[in-house]
Parts: C-alpha cells; sequence; structure tokens
C-alpha cells in the first residue's frame, strides 16, 4: 500500500510543543482501501488536554507571538506554505493512507493547504484597523486583538484543508491553537504542527490532541482557557457544542450538514449537466458536505438526462486510491459503508428504484476495502427519509419536477441550506433560483469549486459563522473600540474649570 509511515514505532502526539505518547489507549489507524495498520498511536488523555490547553495560554501570553507586528507573523506563515510545498507529495500519499482518498484529489489537498497558509499570511499583514467617523471631541478607532487559547475541531474527510482553514486564520490573529482531529485520521494535524513549528511558530502555541470526539472534543470545548471553538462535522456534534459555548458565553463557528439540491433545467447545457452533477455526488465518495445529493430534472428532459447520468456513474473508476485513474477510492470505514447501505436499503423500502449502484463492487480487488459502487435511486418524493436525511456517501435521489414554483419550494424544504447547484442557459433565471434557494453556497453552470478567498458557511442546520475569506481571520479576533479625547476644556458634566 506504500505505506510511508513507521510502523515500528508508536506515532507521538504533540501537547503543548511536547512530542510524547498521548495517555490514553492505544489504537491503529487503517487504510481503507484494505483495512492494514497505517500507524499506531495513543489517544489523548484528559491530563494531555489540561497541560495542552494550560501550555498554550502560557505560550500565548509569554512567546511574544501575538505582540509580533502583522507582517512578521505573515513571514512565519508564508514559510509554512513553503514547505508544505516543499514536501507536498510526500504529504498527499499520507492523506491517501490516512482517509483513502485517491491520490489525484489528496494531491489537490495538499495544495489547497499551502494556499490557504499564503492567503491568511496576506490576510494577516494587510488587515487594516479603522479610524471611524467623529461624533465628538475625540478620535475614535476600532482595533482587533488575538482571542488567547482557540481549539479546532476537524473532520476525517478531508484533514489537512480543514486543518489548514482553521489553524492558519488562528496563527495569523495571533492566538494560540489546540487541535482535535478526527479520531481515524490524526496524521495530518500532526505533519502540519510540525510544519508550524519547522517555520517558526514558537513552541506551545500548537497542539494536536487525537481521541474520541465524546472525551477529548469535549474535554476541550468545555475548558474555561478555550476562547473560541471552530468545529467540521457532523450536525448533532455541532448542536452539542453550540449548547456548550452558550453556557460560557463563548463564539463558535459550526460547518455541520447538508443535503444540497442540484436544479437541471430543460435549457441546460446537458454535457456541463451530466458531468457537473457527477462530479457533485460522487467525487470523494460522496463524503462530502456539500455533494449535491437530491437532484432535480426538468419533466420534459428527465428521462434522457437520467440515461445519460447513469451510464456515466456506471463508468465511474472505483478503485485503488493510489492509481492516478481511479475516481472513487473506498469509505472511510466498513461501519460508515454499512449505514451508507442501510440507507439504500430505506430507499427501496420507500418505494425508490436502483437506476445504478446499489451494492459493493466485486472481485478480488475490492474485498479487502470499504468501497461501494456509484448509486442512484429514483421513485422517491423529496418528503421521504431518503431525500431528507444526509446520508455522506455516493447516493444520489433523483426526482423530476414541473414547474419552478414547485421546485424551489422542494429545493428548500429541508433542515439544511448548505449548498445547491443550478445548471440553464438563461443568466436571468440563473440569478432568480440563485437568490431564491436558501443556501449559503450556490454554483451556477459548476459545482464544488472552492475559493480560499471566498467565505463559506450554512445556513440552518447546516452550522454557524463562516470560514475562508479576506476577513477570515476576524473569527479569531476580538474587535475593541478605542478613544482619544481632543476637548480642550474638562468634560463639562464634573463641573471642573480650568486654571
Amino acid at each position: 500500500m506504500g505505506t510511508i509511515v513507521n510502523l515500528d514505532q508508536v506515532q507521538a502526539i504533540c501537547v503543548a510543543g511536547n512530542w510524547r505518547q498521548g495517555g490514553g489507549d492505544r489504537y491503529a489507524t487503517l487504510y481503507p482501501a484494505t483495512g492494514e495498520a497505517v500507524t499506531h498511536l495513543h489517544a489523548a488523555s484528559l491530563a494531555d488536554v489540561e497541560e495542552a490547553i494550560q501550555g498554550a495560554d502560557r505560550a500565548f501570553r509569554t512567546s511574544g507571538w501575538a505582540q509580533r507586528k502583522p507582517h512578521e507573523r505573515a513571514a512565519v506563515l508564508y514559510r509554512v506554505a513553503q514547505l508544505i510545498r516543499e514536501r507536498s507529495e510526500e504529504l498527499a500519499q499520507l492523506q491517501r493512507l490516512d482517509n483513502g482518498k485517491p491520490i489525484t484529489e489528496t494531491r489537490n489537498l495538499v495544495a489547497s493547504a499551502a494556499g490557504t497558509f499564503q492567503f491568511f499570511a496576506a490576510a494577516c499583514e494587510t488587515l487594516e484597523e479603522t479610524i471611524t467617523p467623529t461624533r465628538g471631541d475625540h478620535l475614535s478607532m476600532s482595533v482587533y486583538e488575538p482571542m488567547g487559547v482557540v481549539a479546532a475541531i476537524t473532520p476525517w474527510n478531508s484533514p489537512i484543508a480543514s486543518e489548514a482553514q482553521k489553524m492558519a486564520p488562528a496563527l495569523a490573529a495571533g492566538n494560540a491553537v489546540v487541535v482535535k482531529p478526527a479520531e481515524v485520521t490524526p496524521l495530518l494535524a500532526l505533519e502540519l504542527a510540525k510544519i508550524c513549528e519547522q517555520a517558526g511558530v514558537p513552541r506551545g502555541l500548537i497542539s494536536v490532541l487525537p481521541g474520541k470526539g465524546s472525551v477529548i472534543g469535549d474535554a476541550i470545548t468545555l475548558h474555561p482557557l478555550v476562547r473560541r471553538v471552530s468545529f467540521t462535522g457532523g450536525t448533532t456534534t455541532g448542536k452539542h457544542i453550540a449548547h456548550i459555548a452558550a453556557d460560557k458565553m463563548m463564539p463558535v463557528s459550526l460547518e455541520l450538514g447538508g443535503k444540497s439540491p442540484t436544479m437541471v433545467f430543460d435549457d441546460a447545457d446537458i454535457d456541463h449537466a451530466v458531468a457537473g452533477v457527477l462530479y457533485g455526488i460522487f467525487s470523494s465518495s460522496g463524503e462530502s458536505c456539500i455533494a449535491g445529493s437530491r437532484l432535480f430534472v426538468a419533466h420534459g428532459i428527465y428521462d434522457s438526462f437520467m440515461e445519460r447520468l447513469a451510464t456515466g456513474a456506471a463508468r465511474l473508476r472505483v478503485g485503488d486510491p493510489a492509481d492516478d485513474k481511479t475516481q472513487m477510492g473506498p469509505l472511510i470505514t466498513a461501519r460508515h459503508r454499512e449505514t451508507i447501505e442501510s440507507y439504500v436499503a430505506l430507499g427501496v423500502e420507500e418505494g425508490g428504484r436502483l437506476r445504478t449502484g446499489g451494492m459493493r463492487p466485486q472481485g478480488a480487488a475490492y474485498e479487502r476495502g470499504n468501497y461501494y459502487l456509484p448509486t442512484i435511486i429514483e421513485g422517491v418524493n423529496n418528503g421521504q427519509r431518503i431525500c431528507q436525511e444526509e446520508i455522506f456517501g455516493p447516493v444520489l435521489v433523483a426526482m423530476p419536477f414541473d414547474n419552478e414554483a414547485d421546485l424551489i419550494a422542494q429545493a428548500n424544504d429541508s433542515v439544511y441550506a448548505l449548498a445547491a447547484g443550478i445548471w440553464t442557459r438563461d443568466y436571468k433565471k440563473a440569478w432568480r433560483f440563485g437568490r431564491a434557494v436558501q443556501a449559503g453556497n450556490v454554483w451556477i453552470n459548476t459545482y464544488k469549486q472552492f475559493s480560499i478567498a471566498t467565505p463559506f458557511g450554512g445556513w440552518r442546520d447546516s452550522g454557524l459563522g463562516r470560514e475562508k475569506g479576506r476577513l477570515g481571520i476576524l473569527q479569531y479576533m476580538e474587535q475593541k473600540a478605542m478613544y482619544w479625547g481632543m476637548n480642550e476644556l474638562p468634560l463639562p458634566w464634573a463641573g471642573v474649570e480650568m486654571m
């Protein structure tokens, strides 16, 4: 499997800059394509959490990182980006082993992480504070200060990109960062911490604490010294974090689940639409919060469009993540595959019919991995569970629509509101539906394209707050107003006269 991790030694974790074994249970991370161990490590313990947060607070107060000029912090982040690029192939292979994504995709994720650090380095050194309009005999100004210790809780589906999107702005703002990676994919967070230290981030400012979210994640979130939590993951966990944050009066950003609609109109460029729908749901094996998992197609072109779509799905290359030609790798765990299988069975039980997929691929090459074929289910209605609940796998539900009013009502009939796709040649229609659909991100005649310069997030059960964008750094800062008195005479209220 091309392992590049040393299996003969236990992987160290980072506790306030100390690289050592965690105090929790030993476990193995597994390569989803074969079930083989990639490495072994000890999870963090509650004592490790306390040490990491106390150490982070101490480093924040004493290292001088927060007091460095913005361009000085930026220089370190530029160096992080450079080091990621220098190790790009090694990191991409490690990401492949960590969560089974095809190597072509993990290379893109590593490039994204480097770009994120570069972008927030630039945002850091160009961030402007504001002299506000005067309303009296004073000069008033709005400035920003780092928060202190912040927490980044990241998912297993795209670790290095998610971790960079939280670590880079938090460090740029001058904070200390405690990272809680997903239990099954800890390796890239650990490598990023090493790279940050090598680039010049002061020792102790970064900790990486692998382990169960219900134990380690809770302990981090509850800790009184943690001033902010940025979480990407499931909606149930996100709501739990929000309750803790409410009790602490602590700001959070939550990027949660989705059940995103894709709408194909009868005037769409069909070649583009077929390719975009396939990419939107089946890339990353559907393990993506913004996957276009609900498809609505104009009734007049439904049959012909679905024929082409099903043919395209059946041709997708499912297989070895190490192969450059692979389009879909394995799912993250055997248990997760079982969950997806149960949803497909539910869809059929609810009256749906399988257009393609709905099973594990056959053959010796697939026996040890968590593989599942791209699956399309028809004959369902938007109110059924298969159309309302997030599956987080390569399963698409497809439905025809007859009129625009009904379409927008169905598209918005979901507790989620993260993303949407629109396929039409009519730019006025695209504008109308782009504004009417309730989603944090809308793609028109494309799908699943990203820019670190563009804010990202969702509405309703899809989350709170935004990541990315030039002002994403402000998510990790407190705003402060400052006033300088310019009055020649004492404030009149006290009745003090000038001598």
